[in-house]
């Protein structure tokens, strides 16, 4: 039979043919409708003969092997061998590189499959249209032969072979179909035309490709050639619109884990009502409680409470598009030691062997003990259930050691200093809080009905004790005072929290002033209590005294201040601003921009990995019960005060760096300075370091964007672009989307700023406040991240003990050794750079064929270069005393590259960890 193409199977007899007939892999071109069909015996095989509209053509199949089309003139339709064009593709495929005899196993017969034309097949689409089937023209074979050595020279890289006779009038291929008749999925490299034109023609694809009894469907794999939606060749045009329809779904069901679907879903996923009464955590959407969406997977809700889907636990993988998974590498750095040890495995093991003991540190020296000689698990049986993961940790099977935080690196006592913990706002893991003192008195927001007098008790007096002579009026003028406030954003939760065990908390205002020397030093902090049934408001004002009893309790409202730092730098600053934000882009961008569109080659490197993190963040870390729940001061309120800070303080215009600096009064306006702005502070290491690296970022994406629209017509014109646009506000931040501050998408310069705030948010933003979480936090007393005691007062029994031992009341105050120990342990993960990385301007393969825009990437790869040793002549300078000094770890958080581990530098170009 000849039959359509969407089966390679040879039957019996001819019925109806459709407009795209095949005959052993191999398309009819130019084929028609028909009269009449007559089967005559020529001698072993069966000859066919189709009468055809166009012309009388005849289809001849004796041998299987064989096949000849002709006209009524006599000539092969297929092209002679004087005419026809011998194409080789090079199918690159990844195999396992770490293989158990199974997989081997499973390898060679794959081979074998493929050697006697069972296992791949691919179709070469022509950019150019068949007048007859008004679609692109196209060629056929299966993939042949035993795979010989890699040319890439990698080992886990097997390429095979497919041949073709292309005919002279083929043109272009612009796509390539690719069906997996495999039991088993493959990774599909990349594929690799020689034969056209003296170049090789490259097909990048870095996807799984599903088998045929997951799904029918081919996978279309594009050539890198971009080309804007007005300008798709007709040959491939249709296939553009198909795939992005197969990536949108249908928005029902649930989701399969070989599937490649992109749709939106509410964070309702973060509870089990159906486990547990107290895990019961609400949905956020909707004006009470917005949030960005995240990716749907189509689980049935909960029993007990139908508004939440229900969950997937580990060690169970939640879906994301296939695609979206970790790579080997990633998965195999993840299960050997980091992630996926430490929530599946480690935590559980260590809470097990510490439950009966779950107490404080004693001393500073219990917490040295970590860095120095580990943590004892004392249980023989749960030491040896644990030897194979300890190993990873530790040179002893029976002790979890840690690294030494940067931190206390070079000085041990650092965290004790007010200049440091004033430094750590401007150079630490959370520097984006900070911000210029421009009002004074300070006053709330919230209601005083409700919240108590607005006005802070942080007064003129208080300040002016510690201006060096400078009063309050002349220190606003010369921009010298500033406020870290995140009173307003908590104290709204404060009763709450502090009803949880173990769990108390203020909210709390820090004054800082710039000193003479070039450095800040804190001057007051305000913590506050709202009202409750059993007590009036509580604030109160701690200035650093000059007696012992006012040095410890400063010390104690300066880690209380470090532990709200921490709840809002994990559940704000990092997890909403970076990750969840960034899923909806990544959601919107495959289902709106084809794989052939500019924009999408563009942010394709900033969305690797992504999805994944997140999928694996809401099954195991920001969850009910989760790690973060456990060991941040907010608790079970913990995603309630993110979607809280995205409903009052989330903008994406904001989320701009040069933008972010004039809100918070951080930059002035400076046409003449980079990116139009001047740091008030010259010496703030994260925003002298991040507006160089927003700087390259806006270059390279204004000439990528120039370099495809002329002007603002074409912009405007470009409905997969706007369309995607209107998408990310409608859907992916549906809860916003009335908001008046979304940027208009109408100009160049409309979509150039746009860029480059995700690829800043996506790169250098994650890396600025993710990689120094380990390095700054790993180190208890200087960045707790959560208070278990409140500040005594003169007139509570407790303070008689403060007074006779304030060190045993401040360490007890700190997270237990259990706690401690989990948040360690997820930090040191979350630090950890992966050894196959991508780091922002390294080039990845075949991703374009076009040269300007390689010499433009090459650029922009350049400047970085160049940004990374003006970084490090700024770690050498000692006017800079906010990065060098005596013990001063230098800032490196955005150097752009780095190696593998936790390192405290390098900016890879996606949210990845």
């Amino acid at each position: 039979m000849l039959t359509s193409n969407l089966t390679p199977t040879i039957k019996s007899t001819l019925t109806d043919p459709s407009p795209n007939w095949k005959f052993h892999g191999a398309r009819i071109p130019d084929p028609a409708r028909y009269a009449r069909t007559k089967k005559t015996q020529k001698g072993n095989g069966l000859k066919v003969r189709a009468l055809i509209s166009s012309g009388d053509r005849t289809v001849e199949s004796g041998a299987p092997s064989a096949m000849e089309v002709k006209d009524g003139n006599g000539s092969n339709l297929l092209g002679s061998s004087g005419s026809d064009t011998q194409v080789k593709a090079i199918v690159s495929i990844k195999k396992k590189i770490r293989q158990r005899l199974f997989d081997k196993v499973e390898d060679q017969w794959f081979n074998f499959c493929n050697s006697v034309g069972q296992g791949i097949f691919i179709q070469l689409i022509s950019e150019e249209t068949d007048p007859d089937t008004n679609s692109g023209r196209s060629v056929e074979a299966y993939v042949t032969g035993w795979p010989p050595s890699s040319s890439s020279g990698e080992s886990h890289i097997d390429e095979y072979i497919a041949n073709f006779t292309v005919p002279s009038n083929f043109g272009n291929p612009g796509a390539i179909l690719v069906t997996n008749n495999y039991n088993r999925e493959f990774y599909l490299v990349e594929i690799v035309l020689h034969g056209f034109n003296h170049e090789p023609l490259y097909f990048p694809a870095y996807s799984w490709i599903h088998s045929i009894k997951d799904n029918s469907q081919n996978r279309i794999i594009f050539r890198n050639h971009t080309y804007l939606p007005s300008q798709t060749p007709s040959g491939i045009r249709d296939l553009r619109r198909e795939d992005m329809i197969r990536r949108r779904g249908n928005g029902k069901g649930e989701r399969k884990l070989h599937e490649m679907i992109y749709d939106y879903a509410p964070y309702n996923d973060l509870g089990n009502p159906d486990k547990e009464n107290d895990l019961y955590r609400p949905a956020l959407v909707g004006p009470e409680r917005p949030y960005p969406r995240r990716c749907r997977t189509g689980r049935p809700p909960m029993k007990s409470d139908p508004e939440s889907e229900s969950r997937v636990e580990k060690p169970h993988p939640v879906y994301v598009p296939r695609d979206e998974a970790f790579e080997e590498t990633k998965q195999s750095a993840f299960a050997t030691g980091r992630l996926k040890a430490v929530l599946h495995n480690l935590v559980p093991q260590i809470s097990a062997a510490l439950s009966s003991s779950d107490t404080p540190f004693n001393c500073f020296s219990d917490i040295d003990s970590l860095y120095i000689s580990g943590f004892m698990i004392k249980d023989d049986s749960v030491s040896e259930k644990i030897n194979s993961i300890t190993q990873m940790l530790s040179e002893s099977t029976r002790l979890l050691k840690y690294d030494v935080p940067a931190v206390i690196k070079s000085d041990r006592f650092s965290w004790l200093r007010d200049n440091e913990f004033a430094r750590q706002a401007l150079a630490g893991v959370n520097p984006v809080n900070i911000e210029l003192l421009k009002e004074f008195p300070i006053t709330s927001k919230l209601d005083p009905a409700v919240y108590g007098p607005p006005k802070s008790g942080i007064t003129k007096e208080v300040l002016e004790g510690e201006l060096d002579g400078m009063s309050v009026e002349k220190a606003i003028e010369d921009k010298r005072l500033f406020i870290i406030d995140f009173h307003d954003l908590l104290l709204p939760f404060v009763n709450k929290i502090n009803e949880l065990r173990g769990r108390k908390a203020y909210a709390s205002r820090t004054i800082l002033f710039y000193t003479n020397s070039g450095t800040l030093k804190p001057v007051a902090i305000e913590l506050s209590l709202p009202p409750s049934n059993s007590r009036p408001a509580f604030n109160r004002v701690y200035t650093h005294g000059h007696d012992a009893t006012s040095y410890w309790v400063w010390k104690l409202a300066k880690a209380h201040v470090c532990a709200v730092d921490a709840g809002v730098h994990q559940l704000i600053n990092h997890w909403l601003r970076t990750h969840a934000s960034m899923e909806a882009y990544i959601i919107a961008t495959n289902r709106q921009l084809s794989q052939m569109h500019p924009i999408y080659k563009l942010l394709h490197p900033h969305m690797r990995y992504t999805m994944e993190i997140n999928a694996l963040a809401r099954q195991s870390l920001i969850n009910g019960g989760g790690i973060i729940e456990a060991t941040f001061t907010p608790g079970k309120y913990a995603m309630e005060i993110s979607s809280a800070a995205y409903k009052s303080m989330w903008r994406f215009d904001m989320e701009a760096l040069p933008a972010d600096l004039l809100r918070r009064g951080m930059a002035e306006e400076d046409p003449t300075a980079p990116c139009g702005v001047k740091l008030v502070i010259e010496d703030y290491p994260y925003a002298a370091d991040g507006l160089l690296i927003w700087s390259a970022i806006s270059e390279w994406v204004e000439s990528y964007v120039s370099h495809f629209y002329p002007d603002s017509n074409a912009i405007i014109s470009d409905v997969e672009l706007q369309e995607w646009w209107k998408e990310i506000k409608n859907e992916g931040h549906a809860d916003k989307k009335d908001e008046p501050w979304w940027p208009k998408l109408e100009s160049k310069d409309d979509l150039s700023r746009i860029l480059t705030t995700m690829i800043w948010v996506a790169s250098g933003q994650h890396a600025a406040i993710n990689f120094g979480q380990y390095p700054f936090g790993g180190y208890v007393p200087n960045r707790p991240t959560l208070m278990r005691k409140l500040i005594p007062q003169e007139n509570e029994p407790e303070y008689e003990m403060f007074l006779r031992n304030p060190q045993a009341l401040f360490l007890s105050s700190l997270p237990s050794k259990l706690q401690a120990t989990k948040v360690m342990a997820v930090q040191d993960t979350l630090s950890t750079h992966s050894p196959d990385e991508e780091y922002l301007g390294q080039e990845h393969g075949h991703w374009t064929d076009d040269q300007q825009v390689k010499i433009m990437f090459e650029k922009f790869s350049s400047l970085l270069k160049k940004i990374e040793e003006t970084i490090h002549q700024r770690n050498k300078d000692s006017n800079m005393r906010n990065r060098t000094g005596a013990g001063v770890p230098p800032y490196e958080l955005l150097l752009p590259t780095s190696g593998p581990g936790v390192t405290g530098r390098g900016i890879p170009n996606s949210i990845s960890i």
